[in-house]
């Protein structure tokens, strides 16, 4: 464990046991301290146990990894209104802020997950640092990840505003709402194009305020600036607005590296049961938007409003994206999540930053020897389009969450893939690999104790990995502050 994260915990722990905090403080804080214990039968994790884990997990046969979270709420101001109720209610303005650490790889990596800071007001978000963040109305628990920003990297940087819930649109009586944002991100020098600039944005709408709702919208996402060598990508304001409006230039190419989601689905509820069922169409550049291929994620979600229901969701996703628009022409056809100038493409820090069942090389090297992860740093020439070695797949995922008693907890995720490698890159996939990733995990809070003990085994089975591989984990986590149930645990 390094220097710095002693300071930090012991620090943390001096704030927790100190008898001189205020009682305000204490009343708003939220920390735990954890251990998590994992083996593997190879020298690799099975998917589910490493994926959709912020990055934070070290893809290897064994390793044993404390952590510590601390998040924190203060009310700064408040604005007294007369609800609907004829009550008196307040409209606080709030600051929040936390701190993620992780160590992994036997104590040789610390890893800071999380270290935000956010002022809101109702549904108004202005923030700025890393954090965890959820775009689409996808439930991150048990989908197997967007194919935007997934939960499966650690989280970019940034600073942005947001309207974080679906807020009503003046004078529509409440029946049309909005929610969306707009982010600036550092994407650091760790990849083909050093110290590029991540853009984020995204709108959507919802229609109804009855029990069925109706909603629509876009995420936007680019990679633009920074320096290779000598070479130097813009990043004026000039080059910020073409990046903002998705513009090409007259050569045809893209300022900077686009991608990004059409997204709609509907919500239907009664007293007992939610519904939503959706519709993911990922495009990379202008000439990809739209519905001219089958590429994309069909799901549902079924989940109970009553918070100690024995089956809290379930969901199935089917997911394909083996087509290739042939209304485009062969040299504007984009590959999913590569570039052929920012060659990292969709990644960061050797992570997927969408749906991980795209394989990037550092997971493609588990399976196959031949396939090697990019130095970036190297002042070789590195091909474009062929980080991403896989992205072209056909997909079948469920998940369940469901409990045992109010103290016990499960979470099961199956899915089945078939796997076409991506375009260029068909062998050693070709014709297709078969693989079948599961999941099973159990928590148990110890109320007692505020003790959340945890137990996972994961199992990966099929043509990618001969020998196959099985896994899991044992965790323990302290909670300072005690919660409701469990049925957050990932």
């Amino acid at each position: 464990m390094t220097r710095k994260t002693y300071i930090l915990i012991s620090l943390v722990a001096g704030l927790l046991l100190s008898e001189k905090t205020s009682a305000q403080f204490l009343d708003s804080l939220q920390a735990s301290l954890g251990l998590e214990s994992r083996f593997a039968s190879r020298d690799f994790q099975p998917l589910w146990l490493v994926a959709n884990r912020h990055g934070t997990v070290a893809d290897r046969q064994t390793d044993f990894a404390p952590y510590i979270r601390v998040s924190n709420k203060h009310t700064i101001a408040e604005k007294e209104y007369q609800n609907n109720r004829g009550f008196y209610d307040y409209n606080p303005v709030t600051l929040s802020y936390g701190v993620s650490l992780y160590e992994n790889n036997h104590f040789k990596s610390t890893i800071l997950e999380e270290a935000y800071g956010k002022l809101e007001y109702k549904n108004w978000s202005f923030r700025v640092g890393r954090f965890e963040e959820d775009l689409d109305d996808i439930d991150p628990r048990l989908s197997a990840g967007s194919f935007g920003v997934s939960g499966n990297a650690l989280p970019i940087p940034k600073i942005g505003i947001a309207v974080t819930n679906y807020t009503p649109v003046p004078f529509t009586n409440g029946w049309v709402q909005f929610r969306g944002g707009i982010a600036h991100g550092w994407l650091g020098a760790d990849r083909y194009i050093q110290n590029s600039l991540y853009h984020e944005k995204s709108f959507f709408l919802r229609v109804g305020a009855r029990s069925l709702k109706f909603y629509g919208g876009f995420q936007h996402f680019a990679e633009w600036g920074g320096h290779r060598g000598d070479q130097q990508f813009d990043h004026s304001l000039s080059s910020f607005k073409d990046v903002f409006m998705l513009k090409e230039s007259n050569g045809g190419t893209h300022a900077g590296d686009h991608r990004g989601i059409l997204e709609g689905g509907a919500y239907w509820e009664n007293s007992t049961i939610k519904l939503h069922a959706f519709l993911q169409k990922p495009f990379e550049g202008r000439h990809d938007i739209g519905f001219g291929t089958k590429n994309g994620k069909l799901g549902v979600i079924v989940s109970s409003k009553d918070e100690y229901s024995k089956l809290q969701g379930i969901l199935l996703e089917l997911i394909y994206t083996e087509s290739i628009d042939k209304d485009i022409p062969p040299n504007q056809r984009e590959s999913y999540y590569n570039n052929s100038v920012y060659k990292t493409g969709w990644e960061y820090l050797d992570n997927v930053i969408g749906i991980p069942l795209f394989t990037n090389r550092v997971r493609a090297s588990k399976y196959f020897p031949a396939i090697q992860p990019f130095n970036w740093k190297t002042g070789e020439e590195i091909p474009g389009n062929s980080n991403i070695v896989n992205n072209r797949i056909f997909a079948i995922h469920t998940g369940a969450l469901y409990s045992f008693s109010d103290r016990m907890m499960a979470k099961t995720l199956l899915t089945y893939v078939q796997d076409y490698g991506a375009p260029g890159i068909e062998a050693p996939y070709a014709p297709h690999k078969r693989i079948f990733y599961g999941l099973q995990q159990l928590s148990y809070e110890v109320l007692k104790y505020n003790l959340t003990i945890t137990g996972a085994l994961g199992l990966d089975y099929g043509d990618l990995t001969s020998m196959n591989v099985a896994g899991g984990l044992i965790g323990i986590e302290w909670n300072f502050t005690a919660r409701k149930n469990s049925n957050e645990f990932y």
